[in-house]
């Protein structure tokens, strides 16, 4: 016989997502006298301290609760969804879905596929958050994001992809550099270039590495987190950059004009795709969000 409630595992979610019992009482609207009597019971009934308290400084899961906590939230995820599927004879696309997405992505791509996602599904709410790629591993494994949009690049074991689009990374150079002569530039005439580095993982290492097995070691200049401040300095003309993404409008922030041109050879493509943590059962909201994502990169109009 199952020795603890649903209730129990809900409130318990809300705590850790909140920190405190104090906030998690006023999230959900219950007294916080009925949220601790429900924590100390279902603490009791499995048998294990899940959280650490800190005086006036809110809970944090012990080791232990961090591993129920997870398996607590999968149960409820799946609790949710049968209810759903009871509901609406499993049919129903409705909900609220946590997408994470990569800085550099977000922009380009994320406000159109919520808009034409929740276009066919008026029912569904979706939650964004822009991020880096250990912030979006971070915010998988602790249920905060049900997918994350980002590069396929130093993938964990403990992630399942599905992959979207593939994308031709481009030089990036001041409008008036004597490279822009050329259609395609060839990576040995960046040799002596200043090199202005995307520096946010893992961009930075999948794009020194393009220079590296070309025999090139990339003359820093500048780095920046920023795909704005990196566009904006080599408008400035104090450097060249490889990227792939590509704003419509070739110039910086700041108005600067900006030349692309493609490298004329044959270089590691950068893989967008969504990727969900392995344990986690997919809702039919997440498998339908999935299917809507890859329906939207095969449209070649969304491709940069």
């Amino acid at each position: 016989m199952l020795r603890f409630t649903l209730r129990q595992v809900e409130y318990a979610i809300a705590i850790w997502d909140h920190g405190s019992v104090a906030a998690a009482s006023a999230h959900l609207g219950v007294a916080q006298p009925t949220l601790s009597a429900s924590l100390a019971k279902l603490e009791e009934q499995v048998g294990l301290q899940i959280f650490i308290r800190h005086h006036a400084q809110g809970v944090s899961p012990s080791p232990a609760g961090l591993r129920f906590l997870g398996e607590a939230r999968n149960l409820l995820t799946y609790a949710q969804d049968l209810q759903r599927d009871t509901a609406a004879a499993g049919n129903a696309v409705e909900g609220t879905l946590s997408l994470g997405s990569f800085a550099t992505i977000a922009p380009a791509f994320v406000p159109q596929l919520i808009s034409s996602f929740t276009r066919l599904h008026p029912a569904v709410t979706i939650r964004m958050a822009e991020g880096t790629q250990d912030e979006l591993f971070s915010g998988l494994r602790r249920g905060n994001h049900d997918l994350a949009l980002l590069y396929d690049v130093d993938m964990p074991d403990d992630l399942t992809l599905t992959p979207l689009a593939s994308f031709v990374p481009h030089i990036l150079l001041p409008a008036k550099h004597r490279l822009t002569r050329l259609r395609q530039v060839p990576l040995v005439a960046l040799r002596d270039e200043p090199f202005v580095l995307l520096d946010i993982a893992p961009s930075r290492t999948y794009f020194t590495r393009i220079l590296e097995q070309a025999g090139i070691t990339p003359k820093i200049a500048f780095s920046s987190p920023s795909l704005e401040v990196v566009r904006g300095l080599v408008g400035q003309g104090l450097g060249y950059s490889i990227l792939i993404t590509r704003p419509h409008g070739d110039h910086s922030y700041a108005g600067d004009e900006l030349a692309v041109r493609p490298i004329a050879e044959d270089v590691e493509r950068g893989v967008i795709a969504l990727a969900a943590l392995k344990q986690m059962r997919k809702t039919h909201l997440v498998s339908a969000f999935e299917t809507h994502c890859v329906t939207y990169f095969k449209t070649s109009e969304n491709i940069l």
